[in-house]
């Protein structure tokens, strides 16, 4: 599934599109550029789950937790972009996070792939030369 999202303007609609596509999978790891907009995304992303509080990157506490206030439904998001070796993932405890069925929400992904389940939903964010953001979840279409 593709989503476009012209401008940050239509960012809600866009996370709005990706809330309804999760279905019941609850690990989606986001790739893209340093600056690709996966922190804005997972922002909005949340915002629709209805999670009321400060929503901002985990980048130095590698992972933050919300719970929806509409649906008490509890969220991680992660930042790895900080992680020099995988011995400090396994020292958070990862498992206990991924696992856990709760939604997580992962930016760089590709710094722990070999540690992700194997039902890790992936999700590509790209930027056009005009701002614009395109999604793409799971297999390009």
């Amino acid at each position: 599934m593709k989503i476009d999202i012209p401008s940050l303007d239509t960012i809600r609609e866009g996370a709005r599109q990706f809330v309804a596509a999760m279905g019941e999978r609850t690990v989606f790891a986001f790739y893209g550029k340093m600056g690709a907009g996966k922190t804005t995304f997972i922002k909005a992303v949340c915002e629709e789950l209805g999670v009321a509080d400060v929503i901002n990157s985990p980048t130095f506490a590698i992972v933050n937790e919300y719970r929806s206030e509409t649906t008490a439904e509890l969220i991680y998001h992660f930042d790895f972009y900080r992680i020099k070796k995988l011995e400090e993932v396994y020292d958070m405890g990862y498992e206990d996070y991924l696992y856990s069925g709760a939604r997580c929400f992962i930016e760089w992904p590709e710094l722990i792939d070999d540690l992700l389940p194997a039902d890790a939903v992936r999700v590509e964010i790209t930027e056009g030369p005009d701002g614009s953001r395109s999604i793409q979840i799971g297999d390009p279409s």
